[in-house]
């Protein structure tokens, strides 16, 4: 293992790219802990000291690395380029538009990746506004603080102050966004989910003696073990895959012989990875949020929402995140996965599937075969999103330090990395971590 990490620095690009990443973490963090303008910070310490963080931004703040409590500037983390990267995809099945965009390759890309920063800066307007009336309001449903009720954090708060915030919250989601671009350029891993693996993975302490303090020790040991139970079934399914044979017939130009060759098609058991985990949970919090910016007079509206979309122990609540976390599943993997496209490529290269003919059948081939395997990706998803739900409401413990969503996130995260390392270290003939 350690003849492995010097070699990940021996080569001279990859050192650059990991030391790139982890000062961009590092930029992400500090911004995670520079409160706003014209904010109670003893109230805000008040807030930290909350041990009943089940709301809303109880999850947020898990994403945003604790800036929700710190009240700083990156306040609203990753998720409104979350959420609007989820419509985008929704909006692209309906709209003619956006799907001629997604069949035109990188130029088509491009253009879908600028609409999702405009849509994320106007996400995030609305949510920096409804939070801003929140903290001055002392709304406790949306916060989810106990003793938060009544609670002005902003006293000095006039249409200024207000603006100035908001303003504030939203420059801090478009700086976090361009550092995930950032990383994804010139680091390594995905931008996005290494930032929400670096907040998840800096809250985990603080939540874990959370529960050590609310439950006893041996609630706490039993949870530790459930952890670890989960690591290993996730590690399990995610390197689990289906490999559908594929043959190439020989074929003669000019005077060379080429083809003759077979391979395979690795399906992943779970091939949308924990994006469905992530969109499910983003579209509950939203809800909450919109509610939270209308005010009073969505009264009757945000008492639901709280009894139904906020409480995490309601079968409500356990019930419609596992339906989506199903439907997001298939959405996704639909969306990365065209049977009719990649039929068409073994077609066009003159290969086949033994026993599947050419064109048509083999793309019904190919997406019967993904339906069957994603079902139980998706099941397993929701199983281990829901397993920590439901053992915490049996104990009466409010705090998810080992839940499905953190677990997901960074095991999910750090395979992944490891797999682009890996790649980049066998390219260059050192062994990787994973061989």
């Amino acid at each position: 293992m350690l003849s492995r990490l010097r070699n990940m620095f021996r080569v001279a690009d990859l050192r650059n790219k990991i030391l790139f990443t982890l000062l961009i973490i590092a930029v992400y963090r500090v911004g995670a802990h520079l409160p706003v303008p014209y904010v109670d910070f003893g109230a805000v310490k008040d807030l930290q000291n909350q041990a009943n963080n089940a709301g809303v931004v109880g999850f947020l703040d898990l994403f945003a690395g604790g800036a929700i409590t710190n009240v700083a500037i990156f306040f609203l983390g990753i998720m409104p380029y979350i959420t609007a990267s989820i419509i985008m995809q929704l909006l692209g099945v309906v709209i003619p538009k956006l799907e001629q965009w997604q069949n035109e390759g990188q130029v088509g890309q491009k253009k879908i990746t600028q609409w999702t920063r405009y849509l994320t800066i106007g996400l995030a307007i609305i949510q920096s506004t409804g939070f801003v009336f929140a903290l001055h309001e002392g709304r406790s449903g949306l916060l989810g603080f106990a003793g938060f009720q009544g609670k002005n954090l902003i006293p000095q708060f006039n249409t200024g102050t207000a603006a100035l915030i908001i303003l504030t919250w939203t420059a801090g989601t478009a700086l976090v966004m361009w550092l995930a671009e950032l990383i994804t350029q010139r680091g390594i891993g995905n931008g996005m989910s290494i930032l929400i693996f670096a907040s998840v993975v800096s809250r985990l302490p603080a939540q874990g003696g959370a529960v050590w303090s609310q439950g006893s020790k041996a609630q706490f040991f039993t949870i530790l073990l459930i952890g670890l139970g989960m690591i290993v079934g996730i590690v399990f399914v995610e390197s689990g895959q289906r490999r559908i044979p594929v043959q190439f017939a020989k074929r003669v130009v000019g005077r060379r012989m080429y083809g003759g060759q077979s391979t395979y098609i690795p399906l992943k058991v779970n091939q949308s990875g924990v994006i469905p985990v992530i969109f499910a949970s983003s579209i509950l919090a939203f809800p909450a949020l919109i509610a939270s910016a209308l005010g009073s007079s969505a009264g009757g509206l945000q008492k639901w929402i709280n009894d139904n979309l906020v409480a995490r122990q309601s079968w409500f609540y356990i019930i419609f995140y596992t339906l989506l976390i199903i439907f997001f599943s298939y959405f996704y993997t639909a969306i990365a996965f065209n049977p009719q496209q990649q039929a068409d490529i073994i077609r066009k290269q003159g290969g086949f599937i033994p026993g599947i003919r050419p064109g048509p059948p083999t793309e019904k081939y190919l997406a019967k075969i993904l339906n069957r395997i994603t079902l139980p990706g998706s099941l397993f998803l929701a199983g281990i999103a829901i397993t920590p739900l439901l053992v915490f409401a049996l104990w009466n413990i409010s705090q998810f330090p080992f839940g499905g969503t953190a677990l997901l996130i960074t095991v999910g995260v750090a395979l992944e990395t490891m797999k682009q390392i890996d790649s980049q270290l066998m390219m260059r003939n050192y062994e990787g971590f994973l061989a």
